[in-house]
């Protein structure tokens, strides 16, 4: 039981604020997105995405704690997932966005060394978003940026963005990405493959995009976290490797894709031992954190064990990715 001596950090863990909620209920529907009910549990809705019914670990504080403290975590990176605020007008999409970002700052208040807060940002609206940026992490508990891996229909790479990427990386935050829609949902409708393939996919067409965009070169010091242990990119990028030497339209990129791979960290959610192995191999036990996917049907019940208990990891290496690189990426 060697984590006794580590703060483990979970990266990767949701909240659902009330207050978010009610004004999602109230003000929603104006812009397609609505509040539903499964046996009193709220369920969130905007066009074809929606995430619940929440149960109330996702919502209620004490009930978070409780549940840390039986996982044996320290300390939630928060973060608002699915779907998001894209969805809304700028004056709701910004109004969403406060309201995430000051319940978990009053969070984070009630349990200072239990729970931090990853920012949302109205990203389609970027004057807006850099407003509510600089507001934001100026609140307690602040630290870092979520968003989605597309938003509004535009990839990562859309010009639209680098502003707010600026002001990300003059704050000196770091971006953690999150599937929010998935390319070809009507083809992954079936099996619950949405998310167990859809996200996975989304995350690796992310990283293509912020790679072949040109988003880390024209912002170097801008650090990306990759959820789901990187998804299929991982796995692929030797592919895109191969595509970057040998086609046109790839001529245009100077650096290899293979170099772009230490410019990512990445989470513990593969549910797989040799995908572990893996991604240490590929980018180093200094690129992994620990991430549960607090508190989705498929997310890790034992995030700090998947951990501990992992062969393929050194002591030096599991006390990195409990919480060395997190407290690094979060400025701890």
């Amino acid at each position: 039981m060697s984590h006794v001596h580590h703060r483990p950090i979970d990266i990767h863990a949701h909240f659902y604020p009330a207050e978010l909620i009610a004004i999602w209920k109230a003000e929603g529907p104006r812009c397609g997105g609505e509040v539903g009910e499964v046996e009193g549990k709220p369920v969130l809705k905007a066009g074809p995405v929606q995430a619940g019914p929440l149960n109330p670990r996702f919502t209620n504080v004490d009930a978070r704690i409780q549940a840390m403290n039986e996982q044996g975590v320290a300390l939630h990176a928060m973060s608002l997932s699915l779907p998001m605020v894209y969805w809304a007008d700028a004056a709701l999409a910004q109004k969403l966005s406060e309201a995430y970002n000051d319940s978990a700052a009053a969070a984070h208040q009630r349990h200072p060394d239990r729970l931090l807060s990853l920012a949302m940002l109205p990203m389609n609206y970027p004057e807006a978003a850099v407003k509510e940026l600089e507001r934001a992490r100026q609140l307690p508990g602040t630290r870092g940026v979520y968003m989605a891996t597309a938003i509004a229909g535009r990839e990562l790479s859309d010009p639209l963005f680098f502003p707010v990427y600026e002001a990300i990386e003059a704050a000196g935050l770091s971006v953690f990405l999150h599937p929010n829609t998935v390319i070809a949902p009507e083809r992954l409708k079936a099996h619950y493959l949405q998310n167990l393939l859809g996200n996975p996919f989304e995350t690796a067409i992310a990283a293509a995009h912020l790679i072949f965009g040109g988003v880390l070169d024209r912002f170097p010091k801008l650090t990306v976290c990759l959820p789901h242990a990187g998804g299929a990119f991982p796995y692929l990028v030797g592919r895109l490797n191969r595509g970057w030497e040998k086609r046109p339209e790839l001529a245009h990129h100077k650096t290899s894709p293979l170099e772009y791979l230490r410019r990512f960290y990445y989470d513990t959610i593969s549910y797989h031992g040799p995908a572990l192995d893996y991604l240490k191999t590929l980018v180093g036990a200094d690129r992994v954190m620990m991430g549960s996917d607090f508190c989705f049907p498929i997310a890790l019940e034992r995030p700090v064990e998947i951990v501990t208990d992992h062969p393929g990891f050194t002591a030096e290496e599991k006390a990195l990715v409990l919480e060395g690189n997190a407290r690094r990426l979060l400025g701890l």
